[in-house]
C-alpha cells in the first residue's frame, strides 16, 4: 500500500500565479472570491484537501491553462471574517501531476491527481546541509537586491531544506522560476536550483547596473 493512497485522486484546484507550496510547508491564504469560498466550504465539509497550482498565461482568462505539477494541501486552520472571507492555512502534503480535469458541477476546477513519481514527498528529504555556505553566500546579496528581510540568526540555525523551501515561496521570482523550484526534488536539487536562480538574478542586476 502506497502512502499516497490516503490522498484524494480528485482534488479541487486553487490557481495562484507566482505561488507554490512545497510539501511540508504552510501557506496562509486570504480567500474572498465567491467560487473559492465555495471550494473552501466544500473542502471543510469533506476531506479538507485542496491543491495549489500556477495558472499559465495561455488560454481563456477564466479557465487558463495550468502548470502540470501542483501540490495537494490540507487545510489545518480556518476562520471566517466579518465580511465573509476565509483566512486559512494550508499544509503542503504531496506534489502530483494533473492527468486531466474531472467533470463537476462546481464553480471551481477539479483535477485528477497522479502521484506517481512524487511518493518521496511523504518521506524526509535528503539533506542539503552540504550546500549551506553556497546558499547563504548568494542569499545575502539577493535579499539586499530584492528588499527581502530576514532573521539571519534563525536562518543560520535552521535546516537548509527548510530555508530553501521558505525562500522559494517568498522570493520575487518569475512564475516559471517558481515552477522550476517546485518540480525540483526536495533537498540538494532544489537548493542548487534556488542558488542558480538567485545567482542569475544578481548577474542580470549587475549587467543592468553597468549599462
Amino acid at each position: 500500500m502506497s502512502q499516497t493512497d490516503a490522498l484524494p485522486l480528485e482534488i479541487a484546484l486553487f490557481p495562484i500565479r507566482g505561488c507554490i507550496l512545497p510539501p511540508g510547508e504552510h501557506l496562509p491564504l486570504n480567500v474572498f472570491e465567491p467560487r473559492y469560498l465555495n471550494m473552501i466550504d466544500d473542502a471543510i465539509a469533506g476531506d479538507g484537501h485542496i491543491a495549489i497550482v500556477q495558472p499559465r498565461s495561455e488560454g481563456p482568462r477564466d479557465v487558463p491553462r495550468l502548470e502540470r505539477v501542483a501540490t495537494a494541501g490540507r487545510i489545518v486552520s480556518h476562520s471566517e471574517t466579518q465580511d465573509g472571507r476565509y483566512l486559512i492555512v494550508l499544509a503542503g502534503m504531496c506534489r502530483f501531476a494533473i492527468s486531466g480535469e474531472a467533470v463537476r458541477r462546481t464553480p471551481y476546477r477539479v483535477a485528477r491527481a497522479d502521484y506517481t513519481g512524487f511518493e518521496a514527498d511523504l518521506d524526509p528529504a535528503p539533506s542539503a546541509d552540504g550546500l549551506r555556505q553556497r546558499l547563504f553566500d548568494v542569499m545575502r546579496p539577493y535579499f539586499d537586491l530584492t528588499g527581502l528581510s530576514a532573521d539571519w540568526a534563525s536562518l543560520l540555525n535552521a535546516p537548509v531544506n527548510t530555508v530553501v523551501d521558505r525562500v522559494a515561496m517568498a522570493a520575487p521570482l518569475a512564475p516559471g522560476s517558481k515552477q522550476a523550484l517546485l518540480t525540483a526534488h526536495a533537498g540538494p536539487e532544489r537548493a542548487r536550483t534556488l542558488c542558480a536562480l538567485m545567482s542569475d538574478a544578481l548577474a542580470r542586476a549587475g549587467e543592468a547596473g553597468r549599462a
